[in-house]
């Protein structure tokens, strides 16, 4: 078999599909694989670019194959899906993996280290618990007001109520009832355990990392903020300017044009809708708290004295963002963080 220049990878659980070509784009082979065969199958191939599509398990398989004296390319899958010929398939996935490639303005997706990814799957493990306890606090909520018990927004009210009610049996609640929810007061408590070793984690991760603590000199970048930029943001050095990576994260105006006309229709919501909301939490923290404290700028003033508050707080993440940009790529800390304290995100 003659050696291919390019290999295109589409990944999948159990079965991959190669499909290699030579110097002239000469399809060379197109076969299915399987998993326990994939790093096998790359050792015993010459050096050549690899490529596929950037996806969760995708860094893990690019740091493998690289290992092997690869060359290895992420492309973001939106791209491959206009070369895909007519009918999917994994041979189809293949070849559209490898036309992609052979275009000269493909812009690649950075390969995470495992520590990276280690973070991501950290910070996405929070939310999950974050999100169930939401959830679980609601569902409480919702059966307390059914037997008159009303209580305030925010969970520690809801957790109080149900101490009160597992404490108080002259409160009057079915029996039943009351051992439901004093599972559900017991499923909160387990939740706020884990979530507090899980911020003691992050929280040490944070001290542990220069870079972490610089990032959080910017106003309305906290913890979860900064950790989510080192797990999700690859190579800062990929972006040729902080206008573009705020861009890549949504942050920008998202273009509408026909005939002639060009309209804006809002921010593209592109990108890391975590991060971005994140950065977005931030900001209105950090705003709020310059209106407590009265140290504001003068370009936040103007902002928000002309602009409708949501579209103000957009534009500061837009302004948070490329500042996050200059700071990963030029070193350094934020200057101004004495004049607009930052909120906690």
């Amino acid at each position: 078999m003659s050696y291919p220049k390019i290999v295109g990878v589409d990944v999948a659980k159990d079965v991959f599909q190669v499909h290699g070509v030579d110097a002239l784009g000469a399809t060379l082979f197109n076969r299915r694989i399987k998993r326990a065969e994939v790093l096998g199958f790359f050792s015993d191939l010459s050096p050549c670019l690899v490529a596929m599509e950037a996806c969760g398990t995708s860094f893990y398989w690019a740091r493998q194959i690289a290992a092997r004296g690869h060359d290895v390319k992420l492309i973001p899958a939106q791209l491959v899906t206009a070369f895909v010929p007519r009918g999917k398939t994994d041979a189809n996935d293949a070849v559209a993996v490898t036309e992609t490639l052979k275009r000269t303005n493909i812009r690649f997706v950075p390969i995470k280290t495992s520590e990276q990814q280690g973070l991501a799957v950290l910070h996405r493990v929070r939310n999950l618990l974050v999100r169930q306890r939401t959830r679980i606090v609601n569902a409480a909520r919702s059966h307390l007001a059914e037997f008159g018990l009303a209580t305030k927004l925010g969970r520690q009210d809801v957790e109080m109520m149900i101490e009160l009610v597992r404490d108080k049996p002259d409160i009057e609640l079915p029996a039943i009832a009351r051992v439901a929810l004093d599972e559900l007061g017991e499923e909160i408590a387990t939740i706020n355990a884990r979530l507090g070793r899980i911020d003691k984690l992050l929280n040490k991760a944070v001290k542990a990392d220069s870079e972490l603590q610089r990032l959080m000199t910017i106003p309305g970048v906290g913890v979860q903020t900064a950790l989510a930029i080192k797990a999700f943001v690859s190579d800062p050095n990929a972006f040729r300017s902080g206008r573009q990576f705020a861009a890549w994260l949504g942050l920008t105006p998202k273009a509408y044009s026909s005939g002639g006309t060009t309209q804006s229709r809002g921010i593209s919501k592109m990108g890391n809708s975590n991060l971005r909301a994140l950065l977005f939490t931030g900001a209105t923290a950090a705003i709020a708290a310059a209106r407590v404290t009265g140290r504001m700028d003068d370009w936040l003033r103007r902002l928000i004295e002309r602009k409708p508050k949501k579209v103000a707080t957009i534009a500061f993440c837009n302004k948070m963002a490329r500042m996050i940009w200059a700071l990963l790529t030029k070193g350094g800390v934020y200057q101004g963080a004495s004049s607009l304290r930052p909120g906690s995100s």
